[in-house]
């Protein structure tokens, strides 16, 4: 390869290969094969070497260790009081203005200011001024001074704050509260029905994962949290009991509520997140999290083929135990398209509908990683699939 670098005979085309979509209207895919991304990640070593030196020490984005989530934990450090900076609402019905305003209002370091040099020199509080002025302008005065100290003293400006701040929260568990007892008259996930036991455990476990790890820096995490502990796991629960054609209570006892699964060995396995690790989260040890992969989106069914073996595509897996899986993408049934931005998920990504029913050979290793989020459909040669009738 090196050879051919060199008197520029490296043929690009050779090295990609084009992924036809599953229906006739769809689009077309074009791919690298494992060697010419080798080729891109040599590439990107190198420059990364000669450029990241110029890069300040503050810039943040496309650099390795240096991603969104180490750039609000640098800010979190620098910043004494950086509760503000996770509390922005964006509302289209309010003006520049409104905002300016909000932002002043919300900074308690801005009223005491404000409040210190209003009420400095209060010379007109002795009576013998207030005696020799008119009485309308000391009663416009005390108006005015009554007024600041209604909306910038510190003590009132923070009780305030708090109170706001009580009943949003409030709010905001009212409303998933009600949302929660409407989702769960369709918590089940029938398009996973066909996958195995632990291959539903696993890729329920892999959302929860990947969402705690995205949404670590939201000032609602807490509500993500919530979400993961009680949400995904009994929507987890009750789709092994759609799919046994079983109870809530008889799942629960075979798999128990922290979703154990036994190994041929006879080995207990957890991959969900139990309670107690969920509650431990937090943003101390912040780390910039794989790029979302579509996950949410995505269901491998396992084949029962009569096809030769073949080595797992896995980026230098040379292993021949493997086990061909279909891709399913399940975003066209959850209403998200990629081409259309009104249906965009935050946090969701979505995969190319060439992938759609491309057969994969993959050993227990990486499937297991490919559900658990360990790893991405970047990290397997997907121009390797396999033609299964």
């Amino acid at each position: 390869m090196g050879s051919q670098l060199c008197v520029n005979w490296f043929d690009i085309e050779a090295c990609c290969v084009t992924m036809l979509p599953s229906r006739k209207k769809g689009e077309s895919l074009v791919l690298p094969n494992l060697k010419l991304k080798v080729l891109i990640e040599a590439i990107r070593l190198v420059l990364e070497i000669v450029y990241d030196e110029r890069f300040v020490t503050f810039s943040y984005g496309g650099r390795v260790g240096m991603g969104r989530h180490t750039a609000i934990m640098s800010l979190k450090n620098s910043v004494e009081n950086p509760s503000w900076w996770f509390s922005v609402t964006f509302d289209r019905d309010r003006t520049w203005t409104d905002e300016v305003v909000q932002d002043f209002l919300g900074s308690l370091e801005e009223r005491w200011e404000w409040h210190r040099m209003l009420t400095a020199g209060d010379f007109l509080s002795l009576r013998h001024i207030r005696d020799q002025l008119p009485q309308e302008l000391v009663d416009a005065y005390d108006k005015f001074q009554e007024q600041v100290d209604k909306y910038l003293s510190p003590v009132q400006s923070r009780k305030a704050l708090k109170k706001e701040e009580k009943r949003v929260e409030e709010e905001e568990e009212q409303k998933y509260a009600k949302s929660m007892v409407e989702d769960l008259k369709r918590l089940p996930i029938k398009l996973l029905i066909a996958l195995e036991d632990t291959d539903i455990i696993k890729w329920y476990a892999g959302v929860a994962r990947r969402w705690l790890d995205f949404f670590c820096c939201c000032h609602n995490f807490k509500m993500v949290k919530t979400v993961v502990t009680y949400h995904l796991r009994f929507s987890c629960i009750l789709t092994l009991a759609e799919k046994h054609e079983s109870t809530k209570r008889e799942a629960i006892k075979h798999y128990t509520k922290d979703l154990k699964v036994s190994d041929f060995n006879g080995n207990e396995d957890v991959y969900f997140p139990t309670e107690r690790e969920v509650k431990m989260m937090g943003d101390q040890n912040i780390s910039d999290p794989r790029p979302v992969d579509g996950a949410l989106s995505l269901a491998l069914i396992r084949l029962a083929s009569d096809e030769p073996s073949c080595s797992c595509i896995g980026h230098f897996c040379d292993r021949m135990d493997t086990v061909y899986y279909r891709v399913q993408l399940l975003q066209n049934r959850l209403n998200v398209n990629p081409s259309v931005e009104d249906k965009w998920v935050t946090g969701m990504g979505a995969i190319h509908e060439s992938l759609n029913q491309k057969c994969l050979p993959l050993c227990s290793h990486h499937i297991n990683d490919l559900y658990m989020g360990n790893i991405t459909l970047q990290d397997i040669d997907c121009t390797s699939f396999v033609d299964v009738d």
